[in-house]
């Protein structure tokens, strides 16, 4: 026998999706920032930027 679609229920899987794809971005959005801060410490020039750069232009 088929189930009862649990719309509540649904949604909520949905939001908990969304949510986690959202702190997974901005997890590598702050990693990618602490690289770059890391390498400017250094005296180094990051290659993130360089790639950055060239595929924004």
């Amino acid at each position: 026998m088929v189930f009862k679609p649990n719309y509540n229920q649904q949604r909520a899987e949905r939001d908990r999706a969304k949510q986690a794809k959202k702190e997974a971005k901005a997890r590598e959005r702050e990693d990618a920032a602490a690289t770059r801060r890391k390498a400017e410490q250094d005296g180094t020039a990051p290659a993130v930027a360089e790639s950055e750069e060239a595929r924004g232009s």
